[in-house]
């Protein structure tokens, strides 16, 4: 009777405990990593779209949905990347805090490149620099003071551009302080914890970002194509932008037209390599590249094992992935 008593109020307490649990939904895994760093074991962190699934056009199972109900904080890259997703949140999650990482002013967004050739070291345009703050600034200005949930609900409807801002590490870091801070206005009792790792996180992309800097010196000057333009944040950051791209999406063939360019392009540009995602019809990129080189990364981490490591082991894989394939 003893034992029965006692794991009765072991019951009750869990579900206490269970109860008041902070819980967080991220749309995907990339954005799911880089909270998990922030977040440590304070929250339970439910991701919305699965590895291996395409965010662009996903449907939501139940059980998916159930678990956007439930969330006390949303974080998502915003309707460029999932326009699918936004009803659900504010149908299904009316209360909880909102942060559309497309919409923060920290957040630098690159616009699309146009056409089957970018041009030698073309360089894409940033949003005007007054809607961005630098993260140095955030972090000694404003950080240490909190900011008592400013990001919170933070929603541009006139946001655009390329939705894969997450391939540029200075927006992730940028993008720690901005977690830590809503993290710690729902849940004041760990915010210390939530700040500390977020400057933890902060330096070791930072550490990564430069080892990858290093890694791919000696391949800027060799060129490559895209099958769509999903890395050029990725590219940018590190200065070794494609010069074009097979197709101007993964889900739109392109025309016979774009073909013969793109071979062109290959041949005029001395292309090494096909940088892509998981491809569903490799013959299309042998048919424009026949002797180029294919590398499958996806952009979005599929292959690699959820949790707080799939971050960086994407940006390194991006890295690794170029530079077997611009030294053969």
């Amino acid at each position: 009777m003893r034992f029965f008593g006692v794991f009765a109020v072991w019951v009750g307490l869990s579900m206490q405990a269970s109860a008041s649990e902070l819980r967080v939904a991220v749309d995907i895994a990339p954005i799911h990593s880089i909270v998990a760093q922030v977040a440590g074991d304070k929250v339970r962190l439910d991701l919305i779209v699965p590895v291996n699934a395409s965010p662009h056009d996903y449907a939501m199972r139940p059980s998916e949905a159930y678990t956007l109900s439930k969330a006390d904080v949303v974080i998502w890259v915003g309707e460029g990347l999932t326009p699918w997703l936004e009803g659900p949140i504010e149908k299904l999650a009316p209360t909880a805090r909102h942060i559309e990482l497309l919409g923060l002013p920290e957040t630098q967004v690159l616009q699309f490149r146009e056409g089957a050739g970018f041009g030698k070291h073309s360089h894409g345009e940033h949003m005007p620099e007054e809607e961005h703050d630098d993260h140095e600034t955030h972090e000694e200005e404003g950080h240490e003071e909190g900011h008592e949930g400013e990001h919170a609900d933070n929603h541009d409807d006139h946001a655009e551009g390329d939705p894969h801002v997450w391939l540029d590490p200075q927006n992730a870091i940028a993008w720690a302080y901005v977690i830590a801070d809503a993290l710690g206005a729902e849940d004041p009792q760990n915010s210390v914890t939530y700040d500390a790792n977020a400057k933890a996180f902060a330096q070791r992309i930072t550490d990564v970002s430069d080892e990858i800097m290093q890694q791919l010196e000696p391949v800027k000057d060799l060129s490559f194509i895209v099958f769509h333009d999903a890395f050029h944040n990725f590219e940018q950051r590190f200065g070794v932008e494609a010069v074009g791209a097979i197709s101007d999406s993964d889900a739109v063939p392109p025309s016979p037209k774009r073909i013969a360019l793109v071979r062109d392009l290959v041949a005029a540009e001395n292309v090494h390599c096909v940088l892509a995602g998981p491809l569903p019809n490799k013959g299309l990129v042998h048919a424009v590249a026949s002797d180029v080189p294919i590398v499958e990364v996806d952009e979005a981490g599929a292959g690699f094992d959820l949790g707080p490591d799939l971050y960086e082991s994407l940006l390194r894989s991006i890295a690794t992935a170029l530079t077997a394939c611009l030294t053969k």
